[in-house]
């Protein structure tokens, strides 16, 4: 393999959603933060991507590597995608997509709240955990997912025209 931008995008198609699984299951068993529906969607694309990655270090025709790689990039960018949307829910831009969002609705009776605080999700998909210079952990996987992904499909681009 010539030694051009795709080494590099293997790399980081392999790292990118490595450090964000990383950072997120840190962040679950050491920090105790309770991921909720969405922050699990989001981990779905990069446990993919992670294992496309891999392939694409085995596999050693280069035309695979591309295949594999852009693939990788596209499930890097869906995971930045719902970070996007999750983040957007977190901050009340939209409304959410899953009953961990759900909220009471008004003129309720007593028992109908009581039912709703029975039924509810233990962690709501709406409310950040946590934050780091008003940027949720949705937040952040949406910008450095969809960086990488887009740094991914750059240095690929830059391999072609070589």
């Amino acid at each position: 393999m010539r030694r051009d931008g795709l080494i590099t995008a293997r790399w980081l198609a392999l790292l990118v959603p490595l450090a964000l699984i990383g950072g997120a299951l840190f962040s679950q068993f050491v920090g105790h933060l309770v991921p909720c529906e969405m922050c699990m969607w989001q981990r779905y694309p990069h446990y993919a991507a992670i294992g496309v990655a891999v392939l694409a270090f085995i596999i050693p025709d280069r035309r695979a590597t591309y295949a594999l790689v852009a693939i990788a990039a596209l499930l890097i960018a869906t995971s930045g995608v719902i970070g996007v949307l999750h983040a957007g829910v977190e901050y009340k831009w939209w409304p959410g997509f899953t009953p961990c969002t759900a909220g009471f609705k008004p003129g309720a009776t007593g028992m109908e709240m009581i039912e709703m605080l029975r039924h509810a999700p233990i962690v709501r998909c709406d409310t950040a955990q946590w934050t780091l210079f008003g940027i949720s952990l949705a937040g952040f996987n949406a910008i450095i997912s969809l960086t990488g992904a887009l740094a991914i499909f750059g240095l690929m681009a830059k391999s072609l025209r070589r």
